[in-house]
Order: C-alpha cells, then sequence, then structure tokens
C-alpha cells in the first residue's frame, strides 16, 4: 500500500481544500470561518474548491439548530460544501430512533441541542423529551443528518470525523470507525495512503502530524475553531475565535 507524509501530500490541481473542525453549537464561530474563507476564495480566485465538514455540529455549544440551518443552506447554495458525519450527528438519530437517558445524546449535550430546539429535555421523563424534540425537529434537518457521507477524499488527503483504522485500506474502512475510532488512530506514528484530516479528539488547538491533522480545537469550550486550507502542496491553518470585543481570523503555517 502506498503511503504518503503530509510535507508530500498535494490538494488536487487547481482546487483548494479548506477543512473545518468540530463546532459544536458555536455558530459564531462557523459563520466566522466561513467568511474567512469566503474572502481569502473571492481575493484568491481558485479555479476549484471544497470545504469540508467534519461532523460534530451539534450538542454542548448553543446553537445546533442555527449551525444545522446554515449548514443545509450553505450545500444547497454550493454543493462544493462537503457536509460530513460526526458521531453526536449519530446520537441525535439515534436518539430519536430509541429514546435513552443513557446514549449519547442524552449524557453530552444534547440537553443543549434540544434547547436550541425550544425544549427542555430536563422537564420530565425522558420519554416526554423525545416526544417534543421529535415535534420540534424540522423534517428538513432529520434528512439532512441522514444524509451525511462517512469520508471524502481529494489529492493526498483523506477526510473523515474520527480518523481510520491502521492497517485497512481506505476504500475498506467500517462507518462505525471512522465516526467513533480514537485510541488505535492516535496511537498509530506509520503513513497511510493519505494525510488524514479529522476531529473528534478535543485539543486546545490543531494537532498537525506526518500522518493526520486532527482539527477539534474543542470550539464550545474554548472558543476556538480551527481548519486546514491546502493549495498544491501549500498547508495552512485556520483559527476563528469570537469573544466580546473582537473577532480575529488568524493564519499560521504548521
Amino acid at each position: 500500500m502506498p503511503a504518503i507524509h503530509l510535507d508530500e501530500a498535494r490538494a488536487p490541481e487547481g482546487m483548494r481544500l479548506y477543512a473545518i473542525g468540530d463546532v459544536h453549537g458555536r455558530l459564531d464561530l462557523l459563520t466566522a470561518m466561513h467568511r474567512a474563507i469566503a474572502a481569502e476564495i473571492g481575493r484568491d480566485r481558485p479555479a476549484d474548491w471544497r470545504i469540508v465538514h467534519l461532523g460534530d455540529y451539534i450538542d454542548r455549544g448553543p446553537q445546533s439548530k442555527g449551525v444545522l440551518d446554515f449548514l443545509i443552506a450553505a450545500r444547497e447554495r454550493d454543493p462544493r460544501n462537503v457536509v460530513l458525519a460526526g458521531n453526536h450527528e449519530l446520537g441525535l438519530l439515534e436518539f430519536l430512533a430509541a429514546p435513552s437517558a443513557s446514549g449519547l445524546f442524552a449524557r453530552y449535550g444534547g440537553v443543549e441541542t434540544a434547547r436550541s430546539y425550544g425544549v427542555d429535555l430536563l422537564s420530565g421523563a425522558i420519554e416526554e423529551g423525545h416526544r417534543a424534540l421529535a415535534a420540534a425537529l424540522p423534517q428538513s434537518h432529520v434528512a439532512f443528518l441522514k444524509s451525511l457521507a462517512f469520508s471524502f477524499a481529494a489529492g493526498d488527503f483523506f477526510f473523515c470525523h474520527a480518523g481510520i483504522r491502521p492497517g485497512l485500506p481506505l476504500d475498506r474502512q467500517e462507518p462505525r470507525d471512522l465516526v467513533w475510532i480514537r485510541d488505535e488512530f492516535l496511537a498509530h506514528a506509520g503513513l497511510y495512503e493519505k494525510v488524514v484530516v479529522h476531529g473528534h479528539t478535543p485539543g486546545e488547538k490543531a494537532d498537525v502530524r506526518p500522518n493526520r491533522i486532527n482539527l477539534d480545537s474543542y470550539a464550545c469550550g474554548t472558543g476556538r475553531l480551527s481548519a486546514l486550507a491546502a493549495d498544491g502542496g501549500a498547508k495552512r491553518i485556520l483559527e476563528a475565535t469570537v469573544d466580546a470585543v473582537a473577532q480575529r481570523i488568524a493564519a499560521t503555517t504548521p
């Protein structure tokens, strides 16, 4: 199986790639990042582009509904906005299918997601919260969540939410690993067929390795949303932050 180092990885000829890490209900940061990317595209006029969203749009942060509205509109406006599934999106679908107080959605941020739809998940029995949320969720949101792909590949980059299982070819990866894997993937130092661009494991900033780039900078807690820009052989980490005083977009080279 061929292997490639980040230093040698290239975006497709004529295509600029962007990838945005875990949003978790931070609509302010997502819109700030999109404004920065749109400004770059408008300034540089690349022949083609893709913006890949790596999953975990909902839960924990305050504006999950707004994030989904934004992404649905962005993808409808231009299909070059690629939107992938994260484990939290699957957790919401699982909750809608079979509500459980011990599931991912109810335990890890679903209360905030439900609140963004005007539902108090904690006001009664979990079955009551489930009924209220199912009634409040637009069918367009449910259809959108069910439509999300698990991976996307372009040039020398492979995009997914959590990572891949080492030793398996990219075209044989299991959906569950693509949205859930952690320890086996993070501990693997060997190179892959493509550089894996992922989120899922939070840190204070993007983590750039020879075989992978982790863009989960825990936006809902740090107030920092990370993204990758790749154009030819050039790669940059973008950062969007929003505070009460100012909005700042910073770019650094890994």
